[in-house]
Formats: structure tokens, C-alpha cells, sequence
């Protein structure tokens, strides 16, 4: 009787690869399902790991070294990480989604679901064929901003994330943390695009001297590397100020959000659509940042940096026992987060896949 319970476990389960194309994927993979890669070496051509979660085995596979046709796929499900946020990288994809259409026209594969790091401006249309719901093979797709497409029947939003391009880690809470006064009201390490709200932002915070309470690095231009020096003051400045102030950038949702999370520094959200396609406000009232503020979170929004002076006037009378109070509020928030994240993409997953198989 054991035994025969034993094979119907067996057959329920899933089996999924996780095929790596993007940085995102490290998100996906380390921070949100928690899984290892081998080798730790961020720089190798080829790394993986695997893990069970739910009723799913996954496996996942990332690096220079994965190239179409040039590994074994090992699962009738493959989850694959796209980055189509420019043209070059869209050209990129595309040669993923023929490869992995391939596999499903000679039957190697069953079903297929994208994490797409979309366009910043939303403008993501050339995914569209390659949709089931518009004749094309892919099942399932979670993308990152806020696309008006996203109908949580087969298209999901899903989290932007720490910059694991730039290796940013993931971090432990420790006592330190947690409960010791920090040096700085708030901080702000980012580039200065000419005409944008950043300069508003910066001349707020020099009106009344705010930026001497305040850990303030603007550049002239991005960088999109860190050096390991820049890195660890960036690091630093989170670790050390109460706020991390989050201009809109191309868009409203940035890296910065979620790392300052990591370091218990909450967000100040510059909460504004930014250009492009990415939802009206007027219509999808939570837009921006729809997901994040659905899960509760417990940032503090603000519509123009003029509002900055009174937010920090506040934080200047907060006692150290409230702001340990609201750190392990953040971190705990961030924690049950990622949490549920993990939970209903397992979820969507074996929602579709095996009931689909079932031909549900």
C-alpha cells in the first residue's frame, strides 16, 4: 500500500529547469526560491544548483557557457529568464524563445514560462507572438513593471529586485543591524540626470542644510559597474542611514528599493509614473509599484521631494526604540515578501503545468 502511495507521489511531482539568461534569474534562484549555485565564483561560465520546493524539483542552470543546444535539458518544464530591456537584448531572447519553440515542436518540451526583465517603459510587445493566448508556445508569463498586460490568470508581475549583475549579495540580518544607531537621516549615491526630479531632489535637500544629515554621493553619469571600492560605500551608506531616498529613475521601480530593504534602511519612494506604457495611474489606482504595495509595504511614499523637509523633520524626533521598531518591521516585511513571492510562483507553476497535463 506504502509503495503504490509512494508512485502516485512520484508522478505528481515536477520537474523544472530554471535556464538563466538574465540577472534577474539570480534573484529568482537565490533571494526569492533560496536555492545554491556551484561554483560560488560569480564569475564562472557555468553554475548550478537544484532544490524541491512545494511538489516541484527544480534545477537550475546559469552562465556565459549556456548556449542553445550546448547542455542537456533535463525536464519536460523549463522556466526561462529573458532581459528585453533593449533592442540587443531582445535579439538575444528571441534566439532563446526559437530554440525553446523548437524543443516543444519535436516534443522535447512541455511547457514553457518566462521571467522577462521588461522594458522600462513597458514597451514589450515583441514577446506577444511567442504567447499561447496569441497562438504561440509560452505558457505562462511573470515580467517585471508595471505592465498593463498582468492579469494573474497567465501574465504576473513580478519583482525588479537587488542589482545581482553587480553582485550585490544577500544579506543577513545581524544584531548590529538591526538595533544600532546609524549616522546619517537618510542617503542618496546615484546619478544626476539632467532635467529629471534628482536635481529637484538635490536642491531640497541643500535649501536647509539637509545634506550634512545626510550620506549624499550624486555623479554625473551612470556606471554600470561597480568598482569593489564604490560597492562597499554604497553598502555602507545603507547600512548607516535610517532613510535610502529612491528617485524615479526610466522608471519608477529600481534595484535601490529592494536593497535598501536588505539593510533595514527604509525607502522613500518617489511615488510618479514615469514615461511610456507601463500603466495609468488613473486607471490602476496602486500603480506605480502596484505589486510592492499590495504586499503592504511598509515604505514611505511621497509625490514631490518638496515633502522631504517634513519626513526628515519627523525622523530627527524618532527615538532609537521606534526606529529599531520600524527596521524589523521592514526586514521582517522583506523576509515575508520574498516568502510569498517563492510561494505563488510555485504555485502558478504547478497550477498550470500539471493541470494542464491532466488536461485540465
Amino acid at each position: 500500500m506504502l509503495k503504490n502511495r509512494k508512485s502516485q507521489q512520484e508522478q505528481t511531482d515536477l520537474k523544472v529547469q530554471i535556464w538563466g539568461k538574465a540577472a534577474i534569474g539570480l534573484y529568482l534562484w537565490q533571494h526569492i526560491l533560496e536555492g545554491l549555485l556551484e561554483p560560488a565564483d560569480v564569475t564562472a561560465q557555468w553554475r548550478e544548483g537544484s532544490i524541491k520546493g512545494g511538489k516541484t524539483h527544480f534545477s537550475f542552470i546559469t552562465g556565459p557557457a549556456i548556449v542553445p543546444g550546448y547542455f542537456s535539458v533535463e525536464a519536460d518544464n523549463v522556466v526561462l529568464v529573458l532581459n528585453g530591456r533593449e533592442e540587443a537584448k531582445i535579439t538575444y531572447a528571441t534566439q532563446w524563445l526559437h530554440y525553446a519553440q523548437t524543443l516543444i515542436q519535436t516534443r522535447k518540451l512541455r511547457h514553457v514560462a518566462i521571467v522577462l526583465l521588461g522594458s522600462e517603459q513597458c514597451n514589450n510587445e515583441w514577446i506577444h507572438p511567442y504567447l499561447k493566448r496569441h497562438g504561440g508556445f509560452v505558457e505562462l508569463l511573470f515580467v517585471v513593471y508595471d505592465c498593463t498586460w498582468v492579469n494573474e490568470e497567465d501574465i504576473f508581475q513580478w519583482p525588479l529586485g537587488v542589482a545581482t549583475y553587480r553582485n550585490f549579495p544577500m544579506v543577513e540580518p545581524n544584531w548590529s543591524m538591526l538595533r544600532s544607531p546609524r549616522s546619517y537621516l537618510c542617503n542618496f549615491l546615484g546619478t544626476l540626470y539632467k532635467n529629471s526630479s534628482r536635481e529637484n531632489l538635490m536642491e531640497v535637500l541643500k535649501q536647509d542644510g539637509l545634506d550634512k544629515l545626510c550620506w549624499i554621493a550624486a555623479r554625473e553619469q551612470w556606471q554600470p559597474q561597480e568598482t569593489n571600492e564604490s560597492f562597499r560605500i554604497y553598502q555602507d551608506a545603507l547600512l548607516q542611514s535610517d532613510l535610502t531616498l529612491c528617485p524615479v529613475g526610466v522608471n519608477t521601480e529600481c534595484y535601490r528599493i529592494y536593497e535598501a530593504c536588505s539593510y533595514g534602511s527604509v525607502p522613500v519612494v518617489e511615488d510618479v509614473m514615469t514615461p511610456g506604457k507601463c500603466g495609468n495611474s488613473s486607471i490602476y489606482h496602486s500603480a506605480p509599484l502596484q505589486l510592492l504595495k499590495t504586499m503592504g509595504a511598509p515604505f514611505i511614499f511621497i509625490k514631490n521631494w518638496e515633502e522631504l523637509p517634513a519626513v526628515l523633520e519627523k525622523e530627527k524626533n524618532m527615538s532609537l526604540q521606534e526606529k529599531i521598531q520600524r527596521r524589523k518591521k521592514l526586514i521582517e516585511w522583506y523576509r515575508h515578501f520574498k516568502a510569498q513571492m517563492r510561494h505563488k510562483f510555485i504555485y502558478i507553476l504547478e497550477n498550470s503545468f500539471l493541470l494542464n497535463d491532466k488536461g485540465g
